[in-house]
C-alpha cells in the first residue's frame, strides 16, 4: 500500500466507526457521553451543545429534528464534507478538490457567524424561532 494512503485511510476507518456508535447509541439517553463543559458551568449553550444529538438524528434520516438541535452544525455540514474531501484529495492525488480554502475572509466571516449564534441561540427570542420549525 503506498504510503500516501494511510492517514486518509486511518481517517476514513474512524470516521466510519464513530458513525456506526453514533447510529446505535443514542447519546441523548446514554451515560458515557460526555456532557458539554460550558454548558455544565454556565447553563449556557454553546455553538457545539447538540451537536452529537442532531448528528445520530441526522444519521437516522431525521434532518428536520437534527435542525431543531443545532441548525450551525447541520449547515456547516456540507462545506466540513467537502473540505474533508479535499485534504484526502490533497493527501493522495497532491491536489485540493477546486473551489472554497482557508481565506481570511471567509474565516473571520465564519468567525462571526459562531460567535453571533453562540449569543442569540442564548435568548428567548431563539427558543421561540425554534419552536415554531
Amino acid at each position: 500500500m503506498n504510503r500516501k494512503w494511510i492517514f486518509p485511510l486511518i481517517v476514513f476507518v474512524a470516521g466510519v466507526s464513530a458513525a456506526v456508535v453514533l447510529y446505535a447509541v443514542d447519546p441523548a439517553g446514554c451515560s458515557f457521553c460526555p456532557p458539554c463543559p460550558f454548558r455544565f458551568v454556565t447553563r449556557l449553550n454553546c455553538p457545539g451543545c447538540g451537536s452529537l444529538r442532531a448528528s445520530h438524528l441526522l444519521l437516522h434520516g431525521n434532518v428536520g429534528a437534527a435542525f431543531k438541535l443545532n441548525p450551525l452544525m447541520v449547515l456547516s455540514l456540507p462545506y466540513l464534507m467537502y473540505s474533508l474531501a479535499s485534504y484526502v484529495s490533497t493527501k493522495v492525488r497532491g491536489r485540493p478538490l477546486p473551489g472554497i480554502g482557508p481565506r481570511p475572509t471567509l474565516i473571520r466571516g465564519v468567525l462571526v457567524v459562531i460567535l453571533a449564534y453562540w449569543v442569540v441561540r442564548n435568548t428567548s427570542l431563539y427558543a421561540a424561532l425554534i419552536e415554531r420549525l
